[in-house]
């Protein structure tokens, strides 16, 4: 008997057995003969993943389809600079304009904003950015023994890409007015893209209550100014999401 040489092609079944898997990979598209199956996810950058980890649980996997909000991560990304560090080569925000996203409470500004960041990383833009809520925001900055609060502030205030969340909605003092405008009117003199969000329109209009508050009144002229310098209002309107969610 002679036994059979390694090299020599065996069929690795029967003919009909080939013939009946030949006919089920038909049907996806494949044959035996076809390559490996090509990943069609693509594998997330570095900075995607980092970035993953610091956003909120519940913005994960939130993606950013408001078409101003889209247009503006593309403007951003566009305008990114490259940077050589160590051999390898990556984009970062430099500047551009900011958005103002305002409307009721549960209508996507959070959502959007957190998309914008997830586009603009998965974009390649390996940014240094920094979320806060207004209210921990005045927290943070509170002077307190043993802590530089004008360094963490300048860390703040500098940082590539900033998203300040409700804006408004903390009880506001001249300390808190002072320190937004701090925050606003350096991002507004570099042009430093920052995404803020607010429940309140910026401005009292005819159609309004006289008594209903607007940004104006929780934040101060100064503010409201650098606000319209630097920024791309964009409205939301609707229903809130989250109650509809939780139906």
């Amino acid at each position: 008997m002679t036994l059979p040489r390694l090299d020599d092609p065996r069929p690795v079944a029967g003919d009909r057995v080939a013939a009946w898997m030949s006919a089920k990979l038909a049907e996806r598209g494949l044959s035996l003969t076809s390559g490996p199956v090509p990943d069609e996810r693509p594998e997330p950058s570095p900075a995607e993943q980092a970035a993953q980890k610091r956003i909120p649980y519940d913005y994960r996997q939130a993606v950013a389809d408001h078409p101003q909000v889209t247009a503006w991560a593309r403007r951003i990304a566009e305008a990114a600079v490259p940077v050589d560090l160590g051999g390898r080569g990556r984009r970062e925000i430099a500047h551009g304009p900011s958005l103002l996203l305002w409307g009721p409470t549960g209508t996507g500004k959070t959502h959007q904003a957190y998309g914008a960041i997830r586009a603009l990383t998965a974009a390649g833009c390996a940014t240094r950015w920094h979320a806060t809520t207004a209210a921990d925001l005045y927290g943070e900055m509170r002077p307190r023994p043993g802590i530089d609060v004008e360094y963490q502030l300048r860390q703040v205030v500098r940082v590539p890409l900033l998203l300040l969340d409700d804006l408004g909605a903390a009880k506001s003092s001249e300390w808190t007015e002072e320190l937004t405008f701090r925050l606003l009117n350096w991002r507004c003199q570099n042009r430093l893209p920052t995404l803020i969000t607010t429940n309140l329109p910026p401005v009292r209009d005819q159609r309004m209550h006289s008594q209903a508050r607007v940004l104006r009144d929780m934040v101060g002229d100064r503010v409201l100014s650098r606000l319209s310098g630097m920024c791309e209002p964009v409205e939301f309107t609707g229903p809130d999401r989250r109650f509809a969610t939780a139906g």
